[in-house]
C-alpha cells in the first residue's frame, strides 16, 4: 500500500507521520538528527517513499539523504503548506500529517529544489552579497557620524580616494571618539573590500564556462556580478512556463485587490527570492543613473524608466516596471539561448501592469 510521509523538520530532529491512499493515519515518529540515527530510519521506510519537506532552514542536507536513501523528496513552500492544512493549533504532530494529507491529496505547494551543486555554488556568491551589505551599512553609519556634527564634505564619492583625502582633512572637527570610531569603521570597509575580491576572484573561477551568465550580461545595467546571481538564482529557466512566472518569483508583479467594483493594486510581494529581485532592482537603478548619457536616451529602458517615472512621479515604481522587464527578457534569453535585443516597439515590451 503506498504512503505518503510529511516530515517536519526542526534544528535538532524532525517528526515524520504516514497516510496511507484511503486517508488513514500511520504512526508518528521523532527522529533525531544524528546523521546514521536518521539514515537508520530512512531505510526503514517503503522503498521509493514520497516525503514532503517544508522549506526550513534545514532542508538542503534533509532531501539529499532523503534522495540518496531511494526516497523522492517533495519540498513544499512553508506558508503556503500551513494555510491548506485544517485547525488553527500548531504542533508538530500536525504539522507532519498536514504535509503527509497534501502530499496525498496532490495539493502540496511544491516548490522547485536545486541540484546540489547549484545551492553549493550560490553559497559563495550570498557571501559576497552579504559582504556588500555590511559595507553599506558601515558607509552609512559614517555618513550618519558626520551629520550628528555637521561636517560637510562635498564630494561625489566620500570613501573613494579624493573623498578620503576630503574627509581626513575635517576630521579635526569632530569629538576624539567619534574621530576615532570613523577610523576603525573604514578599515573594516577596507577587509570587506579586500574579501570581496578575493570572493570575486573566486567567483570568476567558477563560473568561467557559464553560458548563462555571459548571456544574461548582454542586458542592459546587468554586469558580471548581476548576471552571476541572475545565473545561479535562476537555476533552470525551463521550470518556468512563462516570463510573468519568473518575474514573479523575482517578486517584481504588483499583487492584484478587487472586491466588488473596487480594484487597485498593491505593492510587490516581500515572498519572493530576495536575491533575484535584488539583481533586477540594481540592474535598473544602473539603468537610471545612466539615463541621461547620449548612448542611453533612445534605448527601450530607459523610454520604459521616464515614461512610468513621469506617470507616477515615483522612482522605485519605475525602476520596479524596468527590473520587470530585465525579468522577462531574461526568460526569453535563457530560453532562446540569445543576447539582449532591444523591443521592436514600445507597446510590444510593455510588462502587463504597466499598460
Amino acid at each position: 500500500m503506498e504512503q505518503f510521509i510529511g516530515c517536519d523538520a526542526h534544528k535538532k530532529f524532525s517528526v515524520f507521520a504516514s497516510m496511507n491512499e484511503y486517508g488513514e493515519y500511520g504512526p508518528c515518529d521523532r527522529v533525531g538528527h544524528e546523521r546514521e540515527e536518521f539514515r537508520a530510519y530512512l531505510r526503514k521506510l517503503p522503498a521509493g517513499s514520497q516525503i514532503a519537506v517544508e522549506t526550513s532552514g534545514c532542508y538542503y542536507w534533509l532531501v539529499d539523504e532523503i534522495a540518496e536513501a531511494g526516497h523522492a523528496p517533495r519540498l513544499a513552500h512553508a506558508r503556503t503548506a500551513k494555510q491548506r492544512m485544517k485547525g488553527r493549533h500548531k504542533t508538530n504532530l500536525r504539522d507532519a500529517r498536514g504535509l503527509a494529507m497534501l502530499l496525498r491529496n496532490g495539493t502540496l505547494p511544491e516548490v522547485w529544489i536545486p541540484p546540489a551543486r547549484l545551492r553549493d555554488e550560490r553559497e559563495m556568491l550570498r557571501w559576497r552579497m552579504s559582504l556588500s551589505r555590511m559595507r553599506c551599512g558601515i558607509k552609512n553609519r559614517i555618513h550618519g557620524i558626520l551629520q550628528h556634527y555637521n561636517v560637510d564634505i562635498r564630494c561625489s564619492d566620500l570613501f573613494g580616494d579624493s573623498g578620503r583625502e576630503a574627509l581626513f582633512a575635517q576630521l579635526g572637527e569632530l569629538p576624539a571618539w567619534s574621530r576615532e570610531s570613523i577610523e576603525r569603521q573604514l578599515s573594516v570597509i577596507d577587509a570587506l573590500e579586500a574579501q570581496m575580491r578575493d570572493c570575486e576572484q573566486r567567483l570568476e573561477t567558477m563560473l568561467a564556462c557559464s553560458a548563462e551568465r555571459d548571456l544574461l550580461q548582454s542586458a542592459p545595467g546587468v554586469g558580471k556580478i548581476l548576471s552571476a546571481v541572475e545565473a545561479l538564482e535562476i537555476g533552470d529557466v525551463r521550470r518556468f512556463p512563462t516570463s510573468g512566472h519568473l518575474a514573479s518569483y523575482a517578486g517584481l508583479v504588483p499583487c492584484a485587490r478587487e472586491s466588488s467594483d473596487w480594484k487597485r493594486q498593491d505593492g510587490c510581494p516581500p515572498d519572493c527570492n530576495v536575491y533575484l529581485r535584488w539583481a533586477y532592482i540594481e540592474a535598473a537603478n544602473v539603468i537610471a543613473a545612466h539615463r541621461n548619457r547620449e548612448q542611453w536616451k533612445e534605448r527601450f529602458v530607459v523610454q520604459l524608466y521616464e515614461r512610468v517615472r513621469a506617470r507616477t512621479r515615483m522612482h522605485g515604481k519605475a525602476t520596479t516596471a524596468v527590473a520587470r522587464h530585465l525579468a522577462e527578457a531574461s526568460y526569453w534569453i535563457l530560453n532562446k539561448q540569445q543576447l539582449y535585443r532591444e523591443p521592436r516597439t514600445m507597446r510590444q515590451a510593455l510588462s502587463s501592469t504597466q499598460g
